[in-house]
């Protein structure tokens, strides 16, 4: 066990809202249904700390979590297709934005991409402009157990091909299944090593 202790402090719809900027923030952000509750609740060890569904467009909040009283996990709206309004969306958008742009003790945003894809453009635009922002991010691909070893190692190369078009170094890039722990251990010791907690 990496991180003891994790509990749920707000939910909000304005930065300006978030907790005290006085703790380190990693943020998690990914296609509606790409698994980013799950993969929040196994880094956590909590069954239920961030709620899924197979619904996309469960999270429609920014959700702060306190993990071990040191640094907050931040739980996004995902950006892509959901079955809301073209208005909810265009809140959700202005809200993350807003976050991502001004959240001053944002150290890391994890963006989650499923591994069973090829890099899917939506992926590939977040990414730049997060990049060309100059907000520090990192790729983890999720539900690596759904696919074959071979077909996760294909797809993490395209998605390494695509970057090299707009990344001179790349992000790092880490592989996540929530199902059998994979990247458990690598994530929560790179958080750790990042924050210096």
């Amino acid at each position: 066990m990496i991180f003891r202790t994790a509990e749920f402090i707000v939910s909000n719809t304005d930065y300006k809202k978030c907790p005290p900027a006085d703790k380190p923030e990693f943020a998690f952000i990914g296609r509606s249904n790409v698994g980013k509750s799950s993969l929040i609740n196994m880094l956590t060890n909590h069954k239920n700390l961030a709620k899924t569904s197979s619904k996309p467009g469960k999270t429609q909040l920014i959700n702060h979590f306190l993990v071990d009283s040191s640094w907050y996990l931040v739980d996004l709206p995902g950006y892509g297709w959901a079955s809301v309004s073209l208005k909810k969306k265009k809140e959700w958008e202005g809200m993350i934005t807003n976050y991502l742009l001004k959240r001053q003790n944002l150290y890391l945003l994890f963006i989650l991409i499923d591994a069973r894809h090829p890099p899917q453009t939506i992926d590939m635009d977040f990414i730049k402009w997060a990049g060309q922002k100059g907000i520090p991010l990192s790729i983890i691909l999720t539900k690596t157990d759904k696919i074959s070893r071979n077909k996760v190692f294909t797809n993490q190369k395209l998605l390494e091909k695509r970057l090299k078009q707009d990344w001179e170094e790349l992000p790092r890039i880490f592989l996540s299944s929530a199902i059998d722990k994979t990247g458990k251990l690598e994530i929560s010791h790179y958080i750790r090593d990042t924050s210096k907690i």
